[in-house]
């Protein structure tokens, strides 16, 4: 299988929302309850700042067609997770020399996962934050990306438990890697 990047733009965003809603639905349902999954949604989702400083990727099947089958990036500002309606946000840039670049909003086809697209958006997130001179990158994960960050050498920092409107939880893990 043969995938193709490019950095996302305006254009993309109503397939990057259709791809989003259905990795989370389907790639989280092994993981998480009906109610976990809608509480996860309030801290994921489209962040606008991403496709705006050039820092989103969209993978496609590299076909006539062009499919998207996964999305995902690296961020430069404060925010670790989460989406433009994500509360508690903090879109101000970060100081490569004192702070960690971001790994963000990576979300896979359900069709498509375990094919390296993950791998993928690992290393074009990690390489264009290290050439924009960042020497750390963090990222906060879910349950069903623990096991992709761990294989790429990410090491956890802490967990924290939020409280979904709905009472349910959802669980963040902070993670964190040397570039």
């Amino acid at each position: 299988m043969t995938f193709r990047h490019r950095l996302a733009t305006q254009q993309d965003i109503p397939a990057i929302i259709d791809l989003m809603k259905l990795s989370i639905e389907e790639n989280m349902k092994t993981l998480l309850s009906r109610e976990e999954i809608e509480a996860a949604k309030e801290t994921m989702g489209v962040d606008q700042t991403l496709i705006d400083d050039s820092t989103y990727f969209v993978i496609e099947e590299d076909t006539h067609e062009r499919t998207l089958v996964g999305c995902g990036g690296w961020g430069k500002r404060r925010t670790l997770y989460g989406g433009n309606h994500t509360r508690g946000r903090d879109d101000s840039l970060s100081d490569p020399s004192r702070e960690a670049a971001r790994i963000r909003a990576m979300y896979t086809h359900p069709q498509w996962v375990r094919r390296g697209i993950g791998s993928l958006l690992i290393q074009l997130g990690e390489e264009a934050a290290r050439a924009a001179g960042f020497t750390r990158i963090a990222l906060g994960s879910t349950l069903a990306g623990e096991p992709l960050y761990l294989a790429h050498g990410y090491a956890e920092v802490r967990r924290e438990t939020f409280r979904g409107e709905n009472g349910a939880d959802n669980l963040v893990i902070t993670m964190e890697k040397n570039l």
